[in-house]
């Protein structure tokens, strides 16, 4: 069915639109934006608030491909690294993340996206996604009274619990399968579908999505135990970023043994409490190496945040990144 409505273009319009009318309409451009920063390519994203830590040693690079519309986003997004992402996206909308099939497994709130899974969130609440290294994904954003308008007119009922609280749901492999192929076409540059039919074309895959997903929440009590011992620990992070923060802390304040603190972060993020550590404090860092104003040097950023043997910091800081520091200050800032 889907296959069938993105070839609707070659086969004729005219029952929609007149020739002469067509030849009037603008097609949205589809946008390209490029960063070599995980924060700076987070802030390309149109009307997300994001804040991104790289997880995986190496070089960044981003790349956003995204068609707006009003009321509707629809989006592909690449990462090269391994990240952790904090996101919200704007308030009263409703969004669908289609990772690209064949890839390794991502996780939303702690939950692992297996191949049949998306991921969805409403508007204005928070969520972190933890992605692999070479993740690509689509992404499809909505006002919530923009789907309940299509949905009604077409018969659609929509599960709101489901669709606000679960954030994993299953859909079939051929429904997926359909919708990406769908998403594919229309961020191609080749494109030349009129804006009307484009945004009707997203709205009907999305309703066909909905139509089929089954919720997938976490199966086990164990899971919401986890994932509170990992935001109780985060939280505490966040308010002592310029202090050095010991596993023993994190355990104390969670209430919890260094084995289960350890079980909770793998579990939920994929990565141990220590190396969580090292790595937010080091992509802290480079958010304030990117930010710094003239003549502030590194030595006092790295202290900013924690760090005092400088020779460990900058070899540490080079083999997750790729780069010096003095070259984040230098080359993003200048």
């Amino acid at each position: 069915m889907l296959n069938s409505m993105i070839d609707a273009p070659k086969q004729g319009i005219s029952s929609d639109i007149s020739k002469a009318d067509a030849s009037q309409v603008r097609v949205p451009k589809v946008r390209l934006s490029e960063a070599h920063d995980a924060d700076l390519h987070a802030s390309n994203l149109t009307n997300w608030q994001q804040e991104y830590d790289q997880t995986s040693r190496g070089s960044f690079y981003g790349r956003i491909v995204e068609l707006p519309f009003d009321g509707l986003q629809v989006f592909c997004e690449h990462t090269s690294q391994s990240l952790q992402q904090k996101c919200v996206v704007w308030p009263d909308s409703v969004w669908l993340g289609i990772p690209l099939a064949d890839q390794e497994e991502s996780r939303i709130n702690g939950l692992t996206i297996h191949e049949n899974n998306i991921m969805c969130r409403p508007g204005d609440c928070d969520f972190q996604l933890s992605t692999p290294q070479d993740y690509d994904l689509y992404g499809l954003v909505v006002d919530q009274s923009k789907l309940m308008k299509m949905a009604l007119i077409h018969g659609v009922d929509l599960n709101w619990k489901e669709l606000t609280e679960c954030g994993r749901l299953g859909v079939p492999d051929k429904t997926l399968d359909e919708v990406r192929f769908l998403l594919a076409r229309l961020l191609s540059a080749e494109s030349r579908t009129p804006p009307r039919l484009q945004q009707d074309i997203v709205m009907m895959a999305l309703l066909e999505v909905l139509k089929v997903e089954t919720p997938q929440p976490a199966k086990t009590q164990s899971y919401y135990h986890r994932k509170s011992v990992v935001d109780n620990a985060r939280l505490f992070l966040d308010q002592l970023l310029d202090e050095p923060v010991t596993v023993t802390q994190l355990c104390e304040v969670t209430n919890v043994s260094r084995r289960t603190l350890q079980y909770s972060f793998e579990s939920i993020l994929g990565v141990s409490p220590i190396q969580y550590l090292r790595i937010s404090r080091l992509n802290g860092v480079r958010r304030s190496l990117v930010q710094a104003q003239h003549g502030q040097a590194v030595s006092d950023i790295a202290a900013q945040w924690g760090f005092w043997h400088l020779s460990q910091f900058a070899k540490d800081y080079k083999q997750l990144f790729g780069e010096t520091p003095s070259k984040t200050l230098t080359g993003l800032s200048g």
